[in-house]
């Protein structure tokens, strides 16, 4: 069979069957090189979806903004009246407009398809022999992957090998209850919710491992051919697109209607036709703030940018605006607050409790003395541990400091294994909270045990004693003994063991075990956690943890990190509510014994409360969480696939520091974005006020239509663009978080937009009243006058942007690099305009000395001083 087609109906082909078809070896996998030969034949395994646009659909998109059509209309106008000089100069405004969009949208999507490349998952794989980690989207048919809990499917697979598989395929069948998998054949005319013996692109590892050929990859897969379906349904448009799409719409329309009355008050005057209309179109070009959402997207992409540069990948735009506003931080206790390095501490074992300190005793050697106790609990902690196996599966930290101790206490780790080979696996499960395994023994067979203490105890009746065992009697001492070692910090892992004459199904794994004792592992809080959490408090941002360990393991780490104080009362730990009472979650910063449902409920009782929840995760159990909460955070080393591919948030970096980065950039950039929407409505609010209040007052004109439409293109977008470049203040994480619902302007921003748009308009009309009643000026001179101070108070106004309190010359505007370089451009872009006859002739600006251009300077400064007499009174109405 050709490898060109996939390979039909492989559930019905035995695996050898499959690999043979598939030319590829069941045990060592394809051949590197013939991996990578196939990946240029078969192309990447990623379903082809709304692909990022081509450069020229960009250049093309462009045309299709309310703006263009409007400098359309303009320039028909002009050609219409005879006027080809203006006419073509429109033209050219048009194209700059359309370059200079072309320019900034392509890096803004340069950018996020490499950050797309960063976030991109990864699978275990075996070539040559070897196993090997790579891109999901380099797998080809025939390449062998290797899968363990959490793992999300990355192709359609054929399973060669199953140890308790199952799986979560609702992202295929819509079915919530896991699948159980296995590696036999089956008939032709299975149904495919009904085929175990294959996997699906997309669906999660739940329980077990195994090993499986990929024979179909991309569109090919079950997932591709479905999700082809919906390609021809439109991308929607995040909600903050929508806002700023909203707020242009409604000044287009109110600049329309501005428009038209100015044009029909100066016909009414005897003005020119010609010239109203173009005054009233230019009036609309004005208004209309065309570089805002360009702008903002860059700003967008730059912080998601900044932010990959320490190791934090934010998968979508949309994401950077919700981490400003997250209120709630929900997060587990283990490699976020701890180092997650564990290593055992203490034993507790036997019917005398006795006590075993890790870091004082002399180990080498105790694994094979004369205690029987101890020998079985360090048997029990290598047998029922999945750490250090065959390298397929590698277990978590706890199993691996397991390990460490036994091999420190002089155990031999291979030979054990060897003497007691594993035959069956009762996996972990976060409502048992335990695991089992069954062993071979010289007679029969041993089941052994681990968890938590309280559920483990449940099912046992005997402790091991000296003599053999005896009836477990001492079961409250034991809770009082464990409470003790949680105080101090210590994670606690439970013991028990138990013959069996045959291999345990069903309820026979857990009958009748026999207690052995209890480990105690450190796991020191990090050290870096306890000033970020005072970062925090003040940026009015409430860190919960939500662990399955001890009420006590929790309260110590707590108390050891800052999350809570020595004057905070016992209400702050609440232990195994699912769900917490609305009242308690107001107080309470630790939930102990939490579940994996009770994760949700905790993220849902925030988010019904009006807040915005942050949910850190890293296991499979935390998938629907993940998802639930408005920014999932997954950990990017430690952290399971299905985890990292749920979550809005990937740390590559795991620290606790790396999430105040990513909400400060959060802020920063809803920050700039409010900023340079400020500045730009102002500044042509100045525009549209001085040109209308001449237009009513039979006042020389202080803007023609060309002037304002090369302004706009000279003294918006790059000044607002250095704006939404900046670093932001530096109090930004003093401030309580935005609220990601509200209007991207409120009523404290619509006051500022008119107060600074009073402003600079009061200087450009005071000049134009200057050069017509006391100098005595033609309307031309007149008209440069206006033209020039207004190009220079809007340079100037640039440096308002900053935050109320700030000092006017050391900020956040000041120090940005970008602001001086957008200015110095801008400057050189109007001198250049001067000194080209054409375009100086196209704009009507004359010759003029160096003396003549004071004057702008001193009204553009004037329009700056009363403009920090507006925040001043603006200030103490606050305040007040």
């Amino acid at each position: 069979m050709a490898l060109d087609t996939p390979i039909p109906e492989p559930h019905s082909l035995t695996a050898r069957e499959v690999a043979r078809a598939l030319a590829s070896d069941p045990e060592t996998g394809l051949d590197t090189g013939e991996a990578h030969s196939r990946l240029e034949r078969f192309g990447k395994n990623e379903i082809a979806g709304r692909k990022p646009r081509s450069r020229i659909r960009i250049f093309l998109d462009q045309f299709a903004d309310p703006v263009i059509y409007i400098l359309g209309v303009a320039a028909a106008l002009a050609y219409l009246f005879k006027d080809a000089w203006e006419g073509t100069a429109i033209a050219v405004v048009i194209g700059i407009s359309v370059v200079i969009g072309y320019l900034m949208e392509s890096q803004a999507n340069k950018t996020l398809e490499a950050l797309r490349k960063l976030g991109q998952s990864h699978s275990r794989v075996i070539r040559s022999g070897t196993l090997k980690q790579v891109y999901s989207v380099a797998l080809v048919p025939g390449d062998l992957v290797v899968l363990s809990p959490g793992d999300v499917v990355p192709a359609d697979l054929r399973i060669l090998t199953a140890e308790q598989l199952s799986l979560k395929e609702s992202a295929l069948t819509g079915e919530s209850v896991p699948s159980w998998k296995q590696a036999g054949v089956l008939g032709a005319d299975t149904p495919l919710t009904s085929r175990s013996n294959m996997l699906y692109k997309g669906t999660v590892v739940v329980t077990g491992s195994g090993t499986g050929l990929v024979v179909a990859t991309g569109p090919a897969t079950e997932l591709g051919k479905i999700q082809q379906m919906a390609l021809g349904a439109s991308e929607p448009k995040t909600p903050l697109e929508k806002k700023l799409r909203a707020l242009s719409i409604h000044l287009i329309w109110a600049t329309l209607v501005i428009s038209a009355l100015i044009a029909a008050i100066g016909f009414f005057r005897g003005v020119g036709i010609v010239q109203m209309v173009e005054t009233a179109v230019a009036l609309a070009v004005a208004t209309i703030p065309e570089g805002l959402p360009i702008v903002a997207t860059i700003a967008l992409a730059r912080g998601m940018s900044r932010l990959s540069r320490r190791q934090v990948i934010v998968k979508n735009l949309e994401a950077i605006q919700t981490l400003g506003a997250t209120d709630i931080i929900l997060t587990d206790k283990t490699g976020t607050l701890t180092e997650d390095s564990l290593r055992v501490s203490q034993l507790c074992y036997g019917s005398g409790q006795q006590v075993l300190q890790a870091d004082t005793a002399e180990l080498p050697g105790i694994a094979t003395g004369s205690d029987p106790v101890l020998r079985e609990l360090l048997h029990t902690a290598v047998l029922c541990n999945n750490a250090g196996g065959s390298g397929l599966v590698q277990g978590d930290s706890l199993e691996s400091a397991l390990l460490d101790f036994a091999r420190a206490a002089g155990l031999d780790v291979e030979q054990t294994r060897e003497a007691f080979p594993e035959l069956a696996e009762l996996p972990f499960d976060a409502r048992r909270k335990l695991m089992a395994t069954a062993h071979r023994a010289a007679e029969g067979y041993l089941v052994y045990a681990k968890g938590a203490f309280e559920a483990l105890c449940e099912h046992t009746a005997r402790i091991l004693g000296p003599e053999g065992p005896v009836p477990f009697k001492e079961k409250e001492a034991w809770k009082e003994l464990i409470s003790g070692m949680a105080a101090r910090g210590l994670r606690t892992l439970a013991f028990a063991y138990a013959p069996r004459s045959a291999l345990p199904e069903g309820e026979a794994w857990l009958e009748d075990l026999v207690f052995l004792g209890v480990i105690g592992f450190m796991d020191p809080p990090r050290n870096d956690v306890k000033p970020v959490f005072e970062i925090y408090r003040k940026a009015g941002i409430r860190v919960v943890m939500a662990t399955g360990d001890h009420p006590e393991t929790a309260r110590r780490i707590a108390r050891d990190t800052g999350l809570i104080r020595e004057d905070h009362g016992s209400g702050v730990v609440v232990s195994g509510m699912v769900p917490p009472p609305a009242g308690s979650r107001a107080k309470t910063l630790v939930f102990a014994r939490v579940l994996p449902e009770g994760k949700m409920d905790l993220v849902s009782g925030f988010q019904s409360e009006g807040h915005i929840v942050g949910m850190i995760g890293d296991g499979i159990n935390d998938v629907p969480a993940l998802k639930m909460a408005d920014i999932g955070i997954a950990m990017g080393v430690r952290g399971t696939e299905a985890a990292r591919e749920a979550a809005d948030v990937i740390l590559k970096n795991e620290s606790f520091n790396a999430i105040e980065l990513a909400i400060r950039q959060g802020r920063v950039v809803f920050y700039n974005i409010r900023q340079f929407t400020v500045y730009l409505l102002s500044c042509n609010l100045a525009e549209v006020l001085a040109v209308a209040v001449a237009a009513i007052g039979n006042l020389p004109a202080p803007l023609l239509p060309m002037q304002i439409l090369f302004l706009n293109l000279v003294t918006d977008v790059f000044p607002a663009l250095a704006l939404g470049l900046g670093a932001g203040p530096s109090d930004i994480m003093e401030r309580p978080p935005e609220n990601p619902r509200a209007p991207i302007l409120d009523k404290r921003q619509w006051t500022d937009i008119i107060a600074y748009g009073l402003g600079i308009s009061i200087a450009v009309l005071a000049v134009v009243l200057y050069g017509e009643f006391v100098l005595g000026l033609p309307a031309s001179q007149i008209n440069n006058l206006a033209f020039y101070t207004l190009m220079a108070a809007q340079l100037f106004h640039v440096f308002n942007m900053t935050a109320p309190k700030a000092s006017f010359f050391k900020n956040e505007v000041v120090l940005n690099p970008y602001v001086w370089g957008a200015i110095l451009l801008s400057l050189g872009l109007i001198a250049m305009a001067y000194a080209i006859p054409a375009v100086s002739g196209v704009l009507r600006l004359e010759r003029i000395d160096v003396r003549s251009l004071l004057l702008p300077l001193a009204f553009a400064l004037g329009s700056v001083v009363l403009i920090l007499c507006f925040r001043a009174l603006a200030a103490r109405v606050h305040s007040g």
